[in-house]
């Protein structure tokens, strides 16, 4: 049975309900999550084969296929297999009683300040009327390392999904903006390879995760998600309840059919090109190549 090893930031619950609803063993498949710290760890780990398959942002995928300036400084042939979500709940989160005043000449928590939801938090702080240049950025690592850093006050504000968002509304943390309404259409989370040498087998993942999605989203295995997510997010009953109605959100829950639909990908090459841009020999961005037809970006099936 091949063994895949997945990196991902925060525990998934859909690969574990997979997992326990027997999905990955009618694929043949045995799979180790294994947590990771950042994007550019994520990437250089998956880059090295030390990981086989990354549950990530497509952002990553873009910026260490096209830009030779991402903090690795090399690119490499990383692809994606299939979409999972659609943000998760992400948003941009304050400490209690924040407002968007605030955020001027505050702390704000990035994974590195080069990362997707990094992007998306210049995006959606500009829409609250703060520039970029009004907050200090503070790179702080992982979404749950950053919750814990939003708890303990050691940043004003930061970008939260994946379940995290709920705890932070638990300890009466404020949801400034969010990505649904403002970045939509967006995807959250991909799954992706380096190379060619998994790909079946993110392929057969890919397909146990996507059944699994159907099966939650036309309201079945509530017991199983809200169980997986009270253990491996270690959320009440309440907000596993939240989680569960979160997953089944068409706006920024999963996406059942994996399609990676190229309104995404443009919104996601548009963040890139407008917060980070680099100019290619062309006189374009470096990353308008990802939307080209051939640019090899998405792994189609077959």
């Amino acid at each position: 049975m091949p063994r895949i090893v997945i990196g991902s930031f925060t525990p998934s619950v859909l690969l574990d309900v997979a997992d326990r609803a027997g999905r990955l063993r009618e694929r043949g498949l045995e799979v180790e999550e294994v947590p990771v710290t950042s994007s550019p760890a994520q990437f250089r780990s998956l880059i090295d084969e030390e990981l086989d398959v990354a549950l990530t942002s497509p952002d990553n995928v873009l910026a260490y296929r096209f830009n030779p300036l991402n903090p690795l400084g090399e690119v490499a042939d990383v692809r994606i297999v299939a979409a999972v979500d659609r943000g998760m709940g992400l948003g941009l989160y304050g400490r209690p009683g924040t407002t968007a005043a605030d955020l001027v000449g505050a702390r704000v928590g990035v994974d590195v300040a080069t990362s997707g939801f990094a992007l998306a938090l210049y995006a959606l702080a500009d829409s609250l009327g703060v520039a970029r240049d009004q907050y200090e950025l503070v790179q702080l690592g992982s979404t749950p390392r950053r919750l814990e850093a939003l708890l303990a006050g050691s940043c004003t504000a930061t970008m939260l999904n994946a379940g995290n968002e709920l705890v932070a509304e638990q300890h009466g943390c404020v949801r400034l903006a969010s990505g649904a309404e403002q970045l939509s259409p967006y995807l959250g989370t991909v799954v992706a390879v380096a190379g060619t040498a998994r790909t079946e087998e993110a392929r057969l993942l890919a397909d146990a995760l996507l059944e699994t999605a159907r099966e939650i989203v036309s309201g079945g295995l509530d017991d199983e998600v809200t169980e997986s997510a009270a253990r491996r997010l270690d959320l009440d009953d309440d907000l596993a309840r939240r989680y569960l109605a979160r997953l089944r959100d068409p706006r920024d829950g999963l996406v059942p059919d994996g399609d990676v639909d190229h309104g995404s990908l443009v919104k996601l090459v548009r963040l890139r090109t407008t917060y980070l841009p680099t100019p290619s020999d062309d006189g374009g961005d470096v990353l308008d190549a990802a939307l080209e037809a051939d640019s090899g970006l998405v792994s189609r099936h077959g």
